[in-house]
């Protein structure tokens, strides 16, 4: 089972895959991706000394053919691939459906849909080309969890199914992802200068400010779309990214094991804290 669903800006979707009226023959890009070396060479040094791994874009390429007889119906086809895969309305989402799961990754068609000649046959045959900003896969839906819920306890070598937990403002998070992973940081109820540490790599982010009972404080730390912002809970969201702390660090999930530590200079015990991230993959 193989499909590919792509939604625009606009929220217009075409779905490719095993039968009409588009099916995919060939789909390539899904889990190559080159990487620029970053490495520097000292005077008489052999060889170099490596730095950094930078991925560079993912390009995915779709082939397939539009099944139908009818001249009318192929050109109402070829019409929706066109309006669909706009490079002018930038970039949608690709949702890619196969045995293993359903991953997805933002795409912009590099170039109209190319329709080469028909060659007498009845089915007309596309291309696509899409271009990934993010070479990332990711996972269809959000991890979210509350750290406030029940967490941690002792757990005895009898199996009977039990567990004793405690409340705590530490837990473990696993990212089994092949990459570290932005995440999103949900602060709700009265507290001062709320703060969110990840105990494995000792970063941190701290919010100097208090926050009211009735706002949520909402920090994002993904790489060109950092925020931090404040829902007063009626629907006004304000700006406030100059409360933070210098010694901040926008950190995100690493690979493997996370151990997160919520705290408040205050020690407001009714404070709901959220971690919501997507983890991120090298190829499906």
């Amino acid at each position: 089972m193989r499909k590919i669903t792509f939604t625009n800006s606009r929220g217009e979707s075409v779905v490719l895959g095993n039968s009409a009226p588009f099916l995919v023959t060939k789909l390539e890009g899904t889990g190559a991706v080159d990487a620029d070396i970053q490495m520097q060479k000292s005077p008489f040094q052999d060889g170099r000394t490596f730095i950094d791994s930078l991925l560079d874009v993912r390009t995915l390429t779709i082939e397939g053919a539009i099944l139908t007889n009818d001249p009318l119906e192929r050109t109402k086809w070829r019409r929706k691939l066109v309006q669909v895969l706009s490079p002018k309305l930038g970039p949608g989402t690709l949702r890619y459906e196969y045995d293993g799961g359903v991953k997805e990754i933002k795409a912009i068609a590099d170039g109209s849909p190319a329709f080469p000649d028909r060659q007498n046959i009845p089915a007309q045959k596309f291309l696509l080309t899409l271009i990934c900003p993010e070479p990332f896969w990711v996972d269809d839906k959000y991890r979210e969890y509350e750290m406030s819920d029940f967490v941690g306890g002792m757990q005895f070598p009898l199996r009977l199914g039990t567990m004793f937990s405690m409340r705590g403002s530490k837990i473990v998070f696993k990212n089994a992802g092949d990459v570290e992973s932005p995440i999103e940081i949900r602060f709700s109820g009265a507290c001062q200068n709320p703060k969110v540490t990840n105990l494995t790599t000792g970063e941190f982010i701290r919010i100097n400010r208090e926050i009211k009972a009735n706002e949520t404080l909402i920090i994002t730390t993904a790489f060109g779309n950092k925020r931090v912002e404040i829902d007063d809970g009626e629907g006004n969201v304000q700006n406030a990214f100059h409360y933070i702390d210098l010694d901040s660090t926008f950190w995100q999930m690493k690979k493997g094991d996370n151990k997160i530590q919520y705290s408040t200079d205050d020690g407001a015990t009714n404070v709901k804290v959220k971690i919501i991230w997507k983890q991120r993959y090298l190829g499906v």
